[in-house]
């Protein structure tokens, strides 16, 4: 859909600023929301997090703000280094863009992206997230790496399919709305 370089980087920094915010919020409240809300006096789980000192990441306790804007520089970056690019031309390899339909050409590359990108920001995710003050282990890391991918994958997937791509497409479409008009 995005037809140059600027587009294509407004495409995925209004992506990446939609999925870093639903994956910090799925992570905290569905994968560790009952550790948070059992913090002893915790009354949920951000009452947990402030309880708790913060987010614990790279061996330091962070405030929420700083965990959001971490994984979205991470992200944005891997997502304009590997996802875009990377995707189109796997669906390329697949599909014929000129002759298939845009919705399958679409979903193919939505497929392609998390396909890349889950692994990958799983792996940043385990490295950020390791628990440093226990000590390092090559095994711990491999086997918090494909946790968080069992967990991430199928929200990745359905959330990106379903929601995030389908919302994000009608923002760029009504941002770019002159431009596209003018390619039909």
């Amino acid at each position: 859909m995005p037809r140059n370089q600027f587009q294509r980087m407004i495409f995925a920094l209004l992506t990446v600023i939609v999925t870093v915010h639903a994956y910090v919020f799925y992570s905290l409240y569905v994968v560790n929301g009952n550790y948070f809300a059992s913090i002893d006096g915790a009354t949920g789980v951000l009452n947990g997090i402030h309880l708790n000192g913060g987010i614990m990441m790279f061996g330091h306790l962070l405030p929420i703000w700083a965990v959001i804007l971490i994984e979205f520089c991470f992200a944005y970056l891997l997502e304009c280094v590997m996802g875009s690019p990377c995707s189109f031309k796997l669906a390329c390899k697949v599909f014929e863009p000129q002759t298939t339909h845009p919705v399958l050409f679409e979903t193919t590359i939505i497929c392609a992206t998390v396909g890349l990108m889950c692994p990958a920001m799983s792996l940043i995710a385990a490295i950020m997230y390791y628990p440093y003050y226990t000590g390092f282990h090559i095994f711990t890391l491999l086997a918090n790496w494909l946790k968080l991918l069992c967990y991430n994958l199928p929200f990745a997937f359905l959330s990106q399919l379903f929601f995030i791509q389908p919302f994000i497409r009608t923002v760029f479409k009504i941002l770019f709305r002159k431009d596209i008009k003018s390619r039909c």
